[in-house]
């Protein structure tokens, strides 16, 4: 007797890799997590560890990632403020000036704080992790060139499209 594809789906194969926007959307599961109140977040200090490089709109920070093929599965540290419609993508300190000109982009360095899900459980509609970071402790960052390159390509047809 044959094996339906749902026989073989269910055992071995793995699900299709998600992408940068799907991992992002706001679901009817984050949700119904924001509503029952398990937002432990904290505000974590920049430049130490890390820079975050916010990319406003959040769809440009999405479509730069995928333009750069960052592995969705690779446990970057990044972060959406779904209220604010800003992604905070993590890249290693001193890199600030990579990023400089860029319309809709600005680094957070030394003296900022961004809000964040304490543990890679947590989430919020201020501060839900796109994807799911292996450890804190040892976090994977984003390579800041790449992540400059393909902003500085995308940026002005997201700044047309907001001035018409």
């Amino acid at each position: 007797m044959a094996k339906s594809s749902a026989d073989r789906t269910a055992k071995g194969t793995r699900k299709p890799t998600p992408t940068w926007d799907e991992l992002a959307a706001e679901t009817v599961s984050k949700r119904a997590h924001w509503v029952r109140g398990r937002d432990h977040t904290a505000f974590v200090a920049c430049g130490e560890d890390w820079q975050a490089v916010s990319v406003k709109p959040l769809q440009l920070g999405l479509d730069a990632l995928t333009a750069m093929r960052a592995g969705t599965r690779r446990g970057y540290l990044i972060v959406a403020d779904h209220l604010r419609g800003v992604l905070y993508v993590m890249v290693p300190t001193g890199n600030g000036e990579t990023f400089a000109g860029i319309p809709g982009v600005r680094v957070l360095g030394r003296g900022h704080q961004l809000l964040m899900p304490r543990t890679v459980q947590d989430t919020s509609v201020a501060a839900d992790w796109v994807g799911t970071p292996r450890d804190l402790a040892t976090p994977v960052l984003v390579d800041p060139d790449r992540l400059a390159a393909r902003l500085r390509e995308l940026a002005p047809s997201y700044a047309e499209a907001t001035a018409s």
